[in-house]
């Protein structure tokens, strides 16, 4: 009896050993999902597949750890449900579609490939075929399928070359005082003021603008741009690391050069421009110096070692003395190099200086990770681009959160302060040397990082700056020596249960504290950010701020994340929903007052608020949204003056100047982002936008005859 019954047994078992052993997929299937991944899903989940913020790894101990008990059958059902996410449609890709990315990713983690395709029907226990590891030679082979894939074979490098005729070079003069016509780098100026002198455009005339002209921008990844304007010219980056000289007054293309790669995977936000020369920094972090009459590449530098995987540079660079400083952005996987701000000689791009914003070994701060390892030290990105003060002679840059995003995961505890991230950084941009650092969120637990610009303004006194990050809280300090002065909570926040009046020191709830892996804990703003990348303004005939929030909440949930080599990755579950006491708006526009903080006025809208502020000695200030509107707001009292309804959402950094004498206000649209986008797509599902329509849009006032 025992004897027939384990021959049944084994016959009835023999289908899926013979399965296990040939593999549950093709390599015909793996190859399609490899040709629908890059098209669909390399933009967030990254071309390697080890994943970004919110995109989860795709390959290796993570993904493992998460489905290596689930089924072949679960994955594709989970796909067909919810990838790719808004504005796309979950499951608008075709059901054999999510199979080939099943078996792409199977092929991915080690499963071998066998003669049966794998089917809706097909339920194996995906540890049973895959082990996290791949194949040899899969990612080489990856590496060269994403731009060929985005239509980038043959198409690097200067598509267009320019003639522009009497173009001035930009002095160091120029940058510590542009002149109003110009917009020579991203946020106006070294101070971040996002503000400008013209007054062409006022609150009694601004509903008289009418559309001069558009200009298509490449489609896919994150569009955020922050164009840059000199001499009528107007610069700007597009995704795929295309960089276009226009017109300013026509919109005609002058130049255009593709730096590559030709891959849409992450936002571009910025140039910057001196003597004669565009300065890019690519999403793979190159720097590159483009000639800015021709387009022409005058240098190119690498930034950073490339052996354990690429950084990001997802904002531009900042110039000051001949010296090209750049952050870092996409530091969340272990490695042994860490995280860096560096500057580069104008002239043909060799490194200057670097300063390490993860402190190791025995460096200042090293001591403060915990028990956690030099090599599992993370995070510490600078993916916004900093600020310069000219009479101090100092730079000021905002680090991110450390990585993993909970202390639980990381292996610390939220009261090691894991410098020098979520601080204000001072540094020396001749030498590199740090002056002195505010860390605004010590041991920061929830991915609520204060990276976000820091704007100089002199209040009566105080040489003061200001600074908000995702908790809401605007920060004031004193930038000659980092010393607290004040803060405002501007959203609701359940985050801090007290700030110290004295030195503005946080300290977190008691259960935050005490996380544990695998436990939901609850946060009022959530990862969307009571403020995000969107900058404020400085209006400065009112002496007042004007900031872009947003309003939402969070569950989060540590997960375990192995400290293995090329692990780490952000390593949290989040649920998302709407903040109480806001009547479901998570749009809110803000002015405070820089001597008091107090608030002056808000607006309060369902749709969140996706562009920087833009105000002008017009007395108005420009701002764009999810909703596809572009809005004109009087400085003095919140009031809408003008608004239009553009093609897609409002998203990047408006900017104005003047050609000929005439003011143009240049605004950018575009799809793709983070938290900012991801976050409403999930608790404001009733906002629709088109999925596609990255471009700039240019106005004016009519001309008088």
């Amino acid at each position: 009896m025992r004897a027939s019954l384990r021959l049944t047994v084994l016959a009835a078992l023999a289908p899926l050993a013979a399965l296990a052993q040939s593999g549950p997929y093709t390599e015909q299937q793996a190859a399609a999902g490899r040709s629908s991944y890059v098209a669909n899903c390399a933009g967030c989940h990254m071309p390697d597949l080890r994943g970004s913020n919110e995109a989860r790894p795709l390959a290796g101990p993570d993904f493992m750890r998460n489905w290596g008990a689930r089924t072949t059958q679960d994955l594709v059902a989970f796909m067909s449900a919810a990838m790719p996410p808004a504005p796309a449609a979950p499951g608008s890709l075709g059901g054999q579609t999510y199979l080939n990315l099943a078996a792409f990713l199977l092929q991915a983690n080690g499963a071998k490939p066998g003669s049966a395709a794998l089917a809706a029907t097909t339920s194996v226990a995906i540890g049973s075929v895959a082990n996290g590891e791949m194949p040899a030679g899969f990612k080489e082979a990856l590496a060269t399928a994403a731009p060929a894939a985005a239509g980038g074979a043959g198409r690097t490098g200067l598509t267009l070359p320019g003639h522009i005729e009497g173009l001035k070079p930009v002095t160091d003069a120029d940058l510590r005082a542009p002149a109003s016509a110009d917009w020579l780098m991203i946020r106006g100026g070294y101070r971040a003021w996002n503000y400008s002198e013209l007054d062409q455009i006022t609150r009694e005339n601004v509903a008289g603008l009418t559309l001069q002209w558009v200009w298509s921008l490449t489609d896919g990844g994150w569009n955020e741009p922050a164009p840059i304007v000199h001499g009528g010219v107007l610069y700007i980056d597009n995704q795929g690391n295309v960089i276009q000289a226009l017109d300013a007054a026509t919109g005609e293309l002058l130049w255009e050069n593709r730096v590559g790669p030709n891959v849409a995977n992450t936002a571009l936000r910025g140039l910057a421009i001196y003597e004669d020369k565009v300065f890019v920094a690519t999403s793979d972090a190159r720097l590159v110096a483009l000639d800015a009459r021709t387009g022409q590449t005058a240098w190119e530098t690498t930034i950073g070692d490339r052996t354990e995987g690429e950084f990001w540079g997802q904002s531009g660079p900042i110039v000051i003395k001949g010296k090209v400083v750049q952050g870092l952005g996409n530091c969340t996987r272990y490695r042994k190099e860490k995280c860096f701000i560096s500057a580069y000689d104008a002239k043909d791009g060799h490194e200057l200086w670097r300063f390490r914003t993860v402190a190791t070994g025995s460096e200042r701060g090293a001591d403060t990770w915990g028990d956690v390892k030099d090599y599992y030290r993370a995070g510490g990105d600078t993916w916004i681009t900093g600020t310069y003060d000219p009479d101090l002679d100092t730079t000021y840059w905002g680090v991110a959160q450390a990585k993993p995003w909970m202390p639980a995961s990381r292996g610390n505890s939220s009261l090691d302060r894991a410098l020098f991230t979520s601080s204000t950084l001072a540094l020396d941009p001749n030498t590199g040397a740090l002056k002195w650092y505010f860390q605004h969120a010590p041991g920061e637990s929830l991915d609520l990082d204060e990276v976000y610009e820091r704007v100089l303004v002199d209040v009566g006194g105080e040489k003061a700056l200001f600074t908000i990050g995702k908790p809401g809280i605007l920060w004031k300090l004193d930038r000659t020596t980092g010393k607290y002065i004040a803060h405002q909570e501007t959203v609701f926040q359940n985050v801090w249960d007290k700030i110290d009046p004295e030195t503005g020191q946080p300290h977190y709830r008691a259960d935050i504290i005490a996380m544990k892996k695998g436990e939901w804990i609850d946060a009022c703003p959530s990862t969307e950010g009571g403020h995000n990348w969107q900058a404020m303004s400085y209006h400065l005939p009112t002496r007042r701020l004007i900031i872009p929030l947003s309003q939402s909440c969070i569950a989060m949930r540590a997960l375990d994340v192995q400290q293995v080599e090329g692990g780490g990755g952000a390593g949290a579950d989040r649920r998302f929903y709407e903040m109480p006491g806001t009547n479901g708006n998570i749009g809110k526009l803000a002015a405070y007052d820089t001597a008091t903080l107090k608030e002056l006025w808000a607006i309060q809208q369902r749709a969140p608020f996706l562009t920087a502020v833009l105000s002008t000695r017009g007395g108005v200030a420009f701002v764009g949204d999810l909703d596809r509107e572009l809005k004109a707001v009087d400085v003095a009292n919140g009031k809408i003056l003008w608004r239009t309804r553009l093609a897609t959402s409002v998203q990047g950094f408006p900017i104005t100047f003047s050609v000929g004498g005439r003011q143009y206000l240049a605004v950018p649209t575009g799809v793709g982002g983070g938290s900012p986008r991801q976050v409403p797509s999930l608790i404001a599902p009733e906002i629709h936008h088109p999925a596609t329509g990255n471009a700039l849009y240019v106005f004016a006032l009519p001309e008088k005859k």
